[in-house]
């Protein structure tokens, strides 16, 4: 069995990171390239890095930030946010980042995932997906959640793997921030239905949340951001509690 990987997020905004609940009513967490260094030494498996408004103020992700965080960490990291073309991932995969995540740009190019798997092989391409029930139905959103299409998040987590998408990192924004848990059935159905590593995220409050999303969902790997941000968990912790569930950690 692989180990389940522990990853914290970092969204960050004007350079700081940031962290809201149901994506608003963002408040600051901290400068992102320190807290990349505290999350390499605590245990972290691997880190993300979305640049949250770079979209939708129509700009490319901060190659100085990639940089910097190289520098320090010396586990995995994956950017995310403005990335539009070949050109872009080439960029932040040469700057030091190990993968690129991409969401809104591959909805409304889905060659675009061709595109990049071709280039730089599917364990490169992260599709992140943000999904919301509405109406009874997981619809994906856009633009860091500002806008809602029509598009079933089960049928399009689908043409991405089929297309050449290497992971997927599925947020509830119906659970996000709230730690209340993760989506744990929506996650289980998604995990039965694609072939390439699902990462969870939205809605972590507690050490036993993580336990329950690896447990019930299956998911490979946890994803989370103000509980690690604020240090109500911390990742030595969790990975001991995890073990002791009897879930296999790194």
């Amino acid at each position: 069995m692989l180990a389940k990987r522990i990853i914290p997020c970092l969204d960050v905004k004007d350079g700081r990171t940031v962290k809201g609940v149901n994506f608003v009513d963002l408040r600051d967490a901290g400068d992102p390239v320190e807290l990349a260094w505290q999350y390499s030494q605590q245990g972290a498996d691997e880190l993300v890095f979305l640049d949250i408004t770079a979209t939708h103020e129509n700009r490319k992700t901060t190659i100085d930030l990639v940089k910097a965080v190289a520098r320090q960490v010396n586990i995995p990291f994956t950017i995310g946010g403005g990335i539009n073309e070949v050109k872009d991932a080439d960029i932040l995969l040469n700057a030091g980042a190990d993968k690129i995540s991409i969401n809104s740009a591959a909805v409304r190019n889905p060659k675009l995932i061709d595109d990049f798997a071709r280039a730089f092989g599917r364990q490169f391409v992260v599709i992140a997906a943000d999904t919301r029930l509405v109406d009874g139905k997981q619809l994906i959103h856009l633009r860091g959640g500002r806008e809602r299409t029509e598009i079933e998040t089960l049928n399009w987590l689908q043409e991405a793997e089929e297309r050449g998408a290497g992971e997927i990192l599925l947020t509830s924004m119906d659970h996000d921030g709230t730690k209340d848990g993760f989506d744990t059935t929506f996650l289980a159905k998604v995990n039965a239905m694609v072939h390439i590593p699902l990462i969870a995220s939205g809605g972590a409050g507690s050490q036993q949340h993580f336990v329950d999303v690896f447990e019930k969902a299956g998911v490979d790997a946890a994803l989370a951001a103000s509980v690690f941000h604020y240090g109500e968990i911390l990742i030595p912790d969790l990975k001991q509690t995890l073990r002791t569930a009897g879930v296999v950690v790194r």
